[in-house]
């Protein structure tokens, strides 16, 4: 909670320094015609990247699969259009760097292994019945609640 108060406060005030430090650089006509370019620039490849990621997503559940990558990509395509359209180039350049494929790949990375850390899946049963070896079927009705590692009904786990 506190990394969130920080970062809203501390994100404006680096990029309206930017912005005035751009501003003194090439003037003010220049950088708001500069911020508003990129934000539309943005909004377009926004729009091109989250196409192709519905599309992937449409595929993988066609295909019977889980789409774990499409909505990880659908996930950091909406942060990084969103920080595009928001006023600033700190932010906008974070947008960018997760709307470009090379580099989202290393924040999807990144992100898995962020929920790995966090999340278990405990008590899951042998293979349910239907088409295909091994099938699982994780369609449970139930609840989830964030423990911690050595938390004694976590199994492995002998205290």
């Amino acid at each position: 909670m506190a990394l969130l108060i920080a970062l809203f406060i501390a994100v404006p005030l680096v990029e309206l320094y930017v912005i005035v430090q751009v501003g003194g650089l090439i003037g003010i006509w220049p950088t708001l015609a500069l911020l508003l370019g990129v934000s539309f620039c943005g909004a377009m490849l926004l729009r091109h990247q989250g196409r192709g990621a519905w599309r992937r997503f449409n595929e993988a559940i066609a295909q019977r699969r889980f789409p774990g990558r499409e909505v990880a990509d659908g996930l950091l395509i909406t942060v990084g259009g969103a920080l595009l359209l928001t006023p600033g180039f700190v932010t906008d350049a974070v947008g960018l760097l997760l709307l470009l494929p090379p580099s989202r790949a290393i924040a999807r990375g990144m992100l898995r292994g962020y929920v790995t850390r966090r999340f278990t899946i405990v008590g899951t049963r042998g293979p349910a019945p239907g088409p295909g070896p091994g099938r699982r079927d994780y369609d449970y009705e139930s609840t989830a609640e964030e423990v911690d590692a050595d938390d004694p009904r976590l199994p492995g786990t002998d205290q």
